[in-house]
């Protein structure tokens, strides 16, 4: 299935999921589709492991909560985020490290304050390895941070594509 991409999401310079800066991190990207979802990209790497040569299921729940909880923004604003409430994850198959991945985060309910969504991750082939549903808060960026982050941390990066295949 191919997602036509309308824009791409911010990121940051040090955040565990996107940051650019993070050694560590997954440096994910997040594009929003014509569909109204949102589809995460990201490599993870060999210290993202549990077993070798197996991602560790940790690190496929946070950048599930991650795209779920971001996929709120198509909605309002680039500074509305999902603070998580609850995760339910179900594990399907393991998760290589050392590809590209992608996940698809859609909101599903969004009453007020509280709203729900689902995802799921798929590998290199497509198969789907994990799903998740969640249910978060709405909380604007400055109810979480300081302004310095918005103006020295926030960011859009400047390559996004035109579609996306799963």
């Amino acid at each position: 299935m191919k997602y036509k991409i309308t824009a791409t999401q911010n990121i940051s310079k040090n955040c565990m999921v996107c940051g650019v800066e993070n050694d560590f991190g997954l440096k994910t990207r997040f594009h929003e589709t014509t569909s109204q979802e949102l589809i995460a990209l990201f490599t993870p790497q060999d210290f993202h492991q549990s077993y070798p040569n197996i991602t560790h299921g940790g690190i496929s729940a946070t950048i599930l909560d991650e795209t779920i909880g971001r996929a709120i923004m198509i909605f309002h604003d680039r500074n509305t985020f999902g603070v998580t409430l609850e995760l339910n994850v179900k594990y399907k198959k393991p998760v290589p490290y050392g590809v590209e991945l992608k996940v698809v985060g859609r909101i599903t309910r969004d009453a007020g304050r509280i709203f729900e969504g689902s995802g799921e991750l798929y590998l290199p082939d497509g198969t789907l390895a994990a799903t998740a549903t969640g249910k978060y808060m709405k909380r604007n960026l400055e109810q979480i941070t300081d302004k310095s982050f918005s103006e020295e941390e926030w960011f859009v990066p400047n390559d996004f594509p035109d579609e996306i295949e799963l």
